[in-house]
């Protein structure tokens, strides 16, 4: 291992720090926002389990809650670490976009898991898989309409 950031290659210090600091790169800024929507849906698995499995709600619910435990997560990651562009001025209006984004993605998300869990018997943490890749879409859009 390097004793020091001497020892590693000037190519290598750059990506290092390039994954750090503000960019305008969408490619740099998509893996930001997988690695955002990676802690997002942790939290939203992990939600969704705990409330369906200990707590007992009803998967569905659970689902809608736990979804939205994921979207706070992901908007303070999102403005803290992936866009440092904003399109917006008037942050309670880029909060209200970014969740209506989200609604838009929580009704797929709803639409997902009860499709595969009802009508395919699947587990409906398998079904959330199916989801997944939704997020791409939401992040084009968001990027789009609130961050440039």
């Amino acid at each position: 291992m390097p004793a020091s950031t001497a020892d590693i290659p000037a190519s290598a210090q750059m990506d290092r720090r390039s994954l750090w600091c503000r960019t305008d790169r969408t490619s740099l800024q998509l893996i930001r926002y997988i690695l955002v929507g990676t802690a997002g849906l942790a939290v939203d698995f992990s939600a969704l389990f705990i409330l369906t499995e200990w707590i007992g709600l009803h998967y569905l619910l659970s689902a809608a809650a736990a979804f939205l435990a994921g979207l706070l997560v992901n908007y303070g990651l999102c403005v803290a670490w992936v866009f440092h562009r904003r399109s917006l001025e008037r942050r309670w209006l880029e909060f209200v976009i970014y969740a209506l984004t989200g609604i838009l993605g929580l009704a797929l998300n709803e639409l997902v898991i009860w499709f595969f869990t009802e009508h395919f018997g699947l587990h409906y943490l398998f079904s959330k898989c199916f989801y997944l890749g939704v997020f791409l879409l939401l992040f084009a859009v968001r990027k789009t309409l609130l961050f440039r």
